[in-house]
């Protein structure tokens, strides 16, 4: 098998000739790219070479073509047009990390020193408005700043929520082209795409830290409490962000077609470490329906699999996400209250594809030691791999203070799976 009928038998449940494997293709499935510049130079060697940091609030780094190979990954995907600071993948230039990595960041990524020591970061790198995220000194990623105006009930507007959520411009449809290019010449490859604007409520993405002058419910634990005290405006921008959503989804399969094959729909949190966020009640009330909508859409249109990233003790969840239409569960976090792998896949194995939940990346990948990472990993693809309907990937991002020693003992676990 090439990766991509490797992970075209994955999704359909079908047992492959070795597990798949995703680490890069989501915003949620990545390495950070300290991590990223210890594996080239620990595999490739290249010493001159830079890493591009192509996701910059959380700095994963870019696997490319040649650490792909070497590491035997199955999966690529796309990232949006701009990130989540509002910067755009080009004008790359040389950054130091406060570990002394040296990488490449995007040529809007302009920094000013914080009072702690660390580094403030601006909306598209604009300096003349207020920052917008903060990298503590020491840091690895940056935390979003809650740059909250005075609500005004009188005056809430849908609206003030729903600005980042547009058409797709002319410019967005270059980039989308231009990606397709990118993965017609990687067909080998099975392929995943983020679709832009449909993680309904998404928290990272509250505190809009690539607008400007965001308006609207701004603040994390303000917007947390709408959902309750404000249900009629939440769902209000629901559905405005729904109706956008599905008409850039139009766009977006005419364009891709059968070159996709699964669809990151939404990175919404519903889950904590002990316990739903969110009661089963209120999933179905004010999320579930425009779940639906679009994974109807999709199914109806396409065979793109659709596929669902929610933090946390998801349990009592996860019925109603494979009703909306859910094909795809990310991340798989077995550290968390009820959700054991094996009782995961002996319940819900014929429903869902699950993706990730490899190695636990809160204790086990960061501090255990390497032959602890190994059996961690073997275990898991044994459970979660039998008869198929496993992508392995780490239960979240790779950290850039994990040791490197683990995430080679990591990639040597799942090698060595193959060989039984």
């Amino acid at each position: 098998m090439n990766s991509r009928a490797r992970l075209h038998a994955t999704l359909n449940h079908q047992s492959p000739d070795r597990v798949c494997v995703d680490f890069g293709a989501t915003f949620v499935t990545g390495i950070h790219v300290s991590v990223v510049h210890r594996l080239r130079q620990r595999l490739l060697g290249n010493g001159t070479r830079l890493v591009k940091v192509i996701e910059p609030y959380q700095m994963l780094g870019e696997i490319d073509d040649e650490l792909r190979a070497a590491l035997g990954i199955d999966v690529v995907g796309t990232p949006p047009r701009t990130s989540i600071l509002g910067t755009e993948s080009k004008d790359w230039k040389p950054f130091t990390l406060f570990d002394g990595t040296p990488c490449l960041v995007p040529g809007q990524m302009n920094l000013t020193p914080a009072p702690d020591g660390g580094w403030l970061m601006y909306p598209e790198g604009d300096t003349t408005v207020p920052a917008s995220a903060h990298m503590p000194e020491g840091g690895y990623f940056f935390d979003a700043i809650i740059r909250q105006e005075p609500i005004d009930e009188e005056r809430l507007d849908p609206e003030a929520n729903t600005e980042e959520f547009g058409l797709l411009k002319p410019e967005d449809v270059v980039y989308f082209r231009e990606r397709k290019k990118w993965f017609a010449q990687r067909q080998e490859f099975g392929a995943m795409l983020i679709i832009p604007g449909t993680g309904f409520g998404d928290i990272a993405l509250v505190p809009a830290p690539f607008l400007k002058h965001p308006q609207g419910i701004r603040d994390v634990t303000e917007w947390y409490i709408s959902t309750r005290t404000r249900r009629d405006y939440v769902w209000k921008i629901f559905e405005r962000q729904c109706a956008v959503g599905l008409q850039n989804l139009h766009t977006l399969i005419d364009l891709f077609g059968d070159l996709v094959q699964v669809a990151l729909i939404t990175g919404t949190d519903f889950g904590t470490q002990r316990g739903p966020f969110i009661s089963v009640p209120s999933y179905r009330d004010l999320f579930k329906p425009f779940h639906q909508r679009v994974n109807d859409l999709i199914h109806r249109r396409t065979q793109w699999k659709t596929f669902i990233h929610s933090c946390g003790s998801i349990y009592q969840l996860i019925p109603d996400f494979i009703s909306a239409g859910f094909d795809v569960l990310n991340p798989v976090q077995c550290s968390a209250t009820d959700m054991d792998p094996a009782r995961l896949k002996r319940e819900f194995g014929r429903d869902l594809v699950f993706w990730g939940g490899g190695v636990d990346t809160q204790k086990t990948l960061p501090f255990g030691t390497p032959d602890e990472v190994y059996h961690e990993v073997r275990q898991r693809i044994g459970i979660l791999n039998e008869g198929g309907g496993y992508v392995f990937d780490a239960i979240h991002n790779i950290q850039g203070n994990t040791p490197i020693e683990n995430v080679e003992a990591m990639f040597r676990g799942i090698r060595d799976s193959a060989k039984g």
